[in-house]
């Protein structure tokens, strides 16, 4: 593997992370490509586009939902061309509706380079089951 695509999606996905954390939507959503998709555990059905996901993350704000932390452990990278697929464990820190809520969630998100630049083009987020 290209030590070099790999730490430069390695660096993609801390952005983005990075963009969660601080609850900074402009920065977050510009990780991801117009077309992107999204399939969360928490939605009954999977967001087709990143608009689709602006879209409930603005309905989730007006709930009351913000990003308090968010921290990226055991991060995996696959290359496949000019696809990237990022593994890793996802603890999150939120606030729902007045309360504080700890997630620990398991997330795989699809980078696609698009010149020089390493956008997400798919993200995949699971419950962690106990063990």
């Amino acid at each position: 593997m290209d030590p070099i695509l790999q730490n430069q999606v390695r660096q993609a996905a801390a952005d983005l992370v990075d963009a969660f954390a601080s609850n900074d939507t402009a920065r977050y959503f510009a990780c991801f490509s117009e077309d992107a998709s999204f399939l969360f555990h928490t939605l009954p059905e999977p967001l087709l586009s990143r608009h689709a996901y602006e879209q409930v993350w603005q309905q989730w704000q007006a709930e009351g939902f913000a990003v308090l932390g968010c921290r990226s452990s055991n991060a995996q990278v696959s290359l496949q061309g000019d696809v990237a697929i990022f593994m890793h464990d996802v603890a999150t820190h939120i606030r729902l509706a007045g309360e504080e809520h700890q997630l620990e969630e398991r997330e795989t998100i699809v980078f696609r380079r698009e010149g020089e630049r390493w956008l997400a083009c798919h993200e995949h987020l699971s419950v962690v089951s106990p063990a």
